[in-house]
């Protein structure tokens, strides 16, 4: 495309939000206009579904539950009044428990100050504080926070090594809307037992965010501990950054949550508008179906050219991909749709991936997120009049050139700075474009069937196991995998028992196997 014509199409489709200085520049997606013309009945029915969705209507009818996310940064949206009561409620005791503990008016009974939390949650409960602890957590905040996000032993292990020695002053936040999610499950009480090895009262350091009346509540409640705040049935955990879930590890790190909720509240305000070219989520919803055919024919690469916008990629694969990843649509055809996502930042992976998407399988569209402000106060000079700042926006500049040249699809945010308006406007930002795509292509973009179904066959792997155990203190003496096998009465699952073996044999549970390892089906399985 000539240069005067290409310069015309980004002024033709450049979006500008003045409030949050937010830019998007979708002129290096090559749709035409007639394929813009031929999505408009499309956007219409997404702009009326948006619509009913935010006023209550039953958007998730698996579960039936409202999704109101939205509400949360503007409550006076909630469909009842006292819904908006308790989002206020909730938001005033965040701050009123965060300041508490900051003054050391709440404190551990051995320190004057907390000076740590150990967040523990999964999913949307870890992604999300850890996303906006990476991008806006100051240099030396009030406390400082670490994560366990998974059932690995080493990794727990690792969190509290490091906090061996501060452990009498780590406030501890449990996360679980229902509290018996496996991974929340298994390091709260990992974490309680590490307390009690120090001889510390596990309930003077413990706050839980869960739903009301759920197992961890109940827990919480019996047992005393500092604070509980509630989790909505209303949200879902991937879009649960601006509830407690996000807000109370936030403001303890001393995050201005309010300036969260003001960017979001901005962004939704302006992706209300039903008007393709004045709403920023539906341009990115228009370029990711065009990019992928409606099919999610093509990957979506997330680049963002800041340091502390490392994990936006990290978050939004979370976001996009359980919300588009379904195999049937709303009529109950199967569709197999979804985007994949992934990316790092540059220009750091540059060096790694750019050389495949200037030049290798056309597969993916790019997002590059630039942010105007190079630093707090000036730089100094690398060379006569260029700076580090210069050389970071030059490279992303010659990025999107390139990858252009190269007929290698890409889409630019630009924002002013890294802060905490900004940092919501995005997190809502990708909230609505998720939804807005979801209707173009009719599924239902707040169920998670195959999470679902991944937990129950990981409980179905842990109720073998049992079996397997029990056979073999009940046989006392060694048998075959395929003895075993018939015994529980799964033939079909010698390969899944084996495996439980080896592992079991690996960490010392009292499991041998003898016989040749390279062949698994001549080894014989007795208990130690």
């Amino acid at each position: 495309m000539d240069a005067r014509v290409l310069w015309q199409r980004y002024q033709d489709w450049l979006y500008y939000h003045q409030g949050l200085g937010l830019y998007l520049d979708i002129s290096r997606m090559q749709f035409s206009d007639a394929f813009v013309e031929s999505l408009r009945p499309k956007f219409d029915k997404a702009f009326a579904d948006m619509a009913a969705l935010e006023k209550g209507a039953i958007a998730n009818p698996d579960e039936n539950r409202m999704v109101g996310h939205y509400w949360l940064r503007n409550p006076d949206l909630a469909p009842s009044p006292e819904l908006t009561q308790e989002i206020v409620q909730t938001l005033e005791q965040i701050e009123a428990f965060a300041e508490k503990v900051q003054t050391g008016a709440i404190h551990p009974p051995k320190s004057s100050r907390f000076t740590d939390i150990i967040s523990i949650g999964i999913g949307g409960s870890a992604l999300g504080p850890q996303f906006v602890a990476e991008a806006l957590s100051p240099d030396f905040p009030p406390l400082k926070i670490h994560f366990i996000d998974n059932t690995d032993p080493s990794g727990i292990d690792r969190v509290l090594t490091q906090l061996r020695n501060n452990l009498s002053s780590t406030l501890v936040v449990v996360i679980s809307k229902s509290g018996g999610t496996p991974e929340p499950r298994n390091g709260m009480i990992e974490v309680k037992k590490a307390y009690a090895g120090q001889n510390l009262d596990f309930a003077q350091y413990a706050v839980a965010i869960t739903s009301v009346d759920s197992n961890l509540d109940k827990i919480a409640k019996s047992e005393g501990w500092l604070a509980r705040f509630p989790m909505y049935d209303w949200v879902g955990g991937r879009t649960s950054e601006m509830s407690a879930v996000g807000l109370v590890p936030a403001a303890l790190q001393g995050i201005d949550i309010r300036a969260m909720l003001d960017g979001a509240k901005e962004m939704d305000d302006a992706t209300r508008i039903p008007d393709l070219k004045k709403n920023p989520a539906a341009l990115l919803a228009l370029s990711w179906y065009y990019a992928g055919n409606g099919k999610g024919e093509k990957d979506m690469v997330i680049l963002p050219y800041k340091d502390s916008l490392l994990l936006f990629s990290r978050y939004l694969q979370q976001l996009v991909m359980e919300s588009l990843g379904k195999e049937k649509d709303l009529d109950g055809k199967t569709v197999y749709q979804g985007i994949a996502v992934y990316g790092n930042k540059g220009s750091t992976d540059q060096h790694a991936y750019v050389q495949q998407l200037r030049e290798g399988v056309p597969n993916f569209f790019a997002t590059l997120i630039e942010v105007l402000e190079d630093r707090q106060g000036a730089s100094p000079e690398i060379d006569p009049g260029v700076t580090s700042g210069d050389y970071l926006s030059g490279f992303l500049l010659g990025t999107r050139q390139a990858l252009y040249e190269n007929n290698r699809d890409s889409i630019t945010v630009t924002i002013p700075q890294v802060n905490a308006r900004t940092v919501g406007a995005l997190i809502a930002l990708y909230e609505r474009a998720v939804g807005f795509y979801a209707s173009l292509v009719n599924i239902n973009a707040y169920h998670q069937p195959g999470v679902e179904a991944g937990k129950k066959a990981a409980a179905a792997i842990l109720e073998l196991q049992q079996k397997v155990i029990s056979v073999l203190q009940q046989e006392k003496k060694a048998l075959s995998l395929e003895e075993i096998a018939h015994k529980v009465g799964t033939p079909e699952q010698v390969e899944s028992i084996y495996k439980i073996l080896r592992h079991l044999q690996a960490n010392q549970r009292g499991v041998v196997l003898t016989g040749d390892l390279s062949k698994p089906g001549s080894l014989t399985v007795s208990l130690a």
